[in-house]
């Protein structure tokens, strides 16, 4: 009996611990970019669906942040602008990428956790229900 629950603990743990994934979605190059002071860090990422069928990003939410939004910077006749998005389509064997001065996460009120080089977790939220989880790197101002 021993040795089975040592085998079958180890393993319920695991799948539990396992992230639940919205199709066949893939999360890169995962970071905040940690303000001093409390401002808010913006977060930036790749995600990839290699399913065929399109899903739609909905929004987003961490423990380390007051709240967490999706944001688009925007530049035009020299004025920039930061704008929310209530949603991104991730195409069909395709890919969108967050990344400064385009779409991005905008953490508000970050905690402590928000710490350059510590790691904070993001749960990305799909419009038909399902998310994903992947942990994102804490940089500092310069990205480093």
């Amino acid at each position: 009996m021993r040795s089975v629950v040592k085998f079958v603990l180890p393993v319920l743990f695991a799948v539990a611990a396992a992230p639940v994934s919205a199709g066949d979605l893939t999360v890169s190059n995962a970071w905040f970019r940690a303000l001093p002071g409390g401002l808010p860090a913006g977060g930036y990422f790749s995600l990839e669906n290699s399913g065929a069928a399109p899903l739609e990003l909905t929004g987003a939410k961490s423990p380390a942040c007051g709240r967490l939004m999706l944001h688009q910077s925007t530049e035009s006749n020299g004025m920039s602008r930061m704008d929310d998005v209530r949603s991104l389509t991730v195409p069909a064997d395709g890919s969108i990428t967050f990344e400064p001065g385009g779409y991005h996460l905008m953490c508000t009120n970050p905690t402590a956790a928000m710490t350059p080089g510590k790691s904070v977790p993001v749960r990305l939220l799909f419009s038909n229900g399902t998310h994903t989880d992947a942990n994102f790197a804490v940089k500092n101002a310069a990205g480093k």
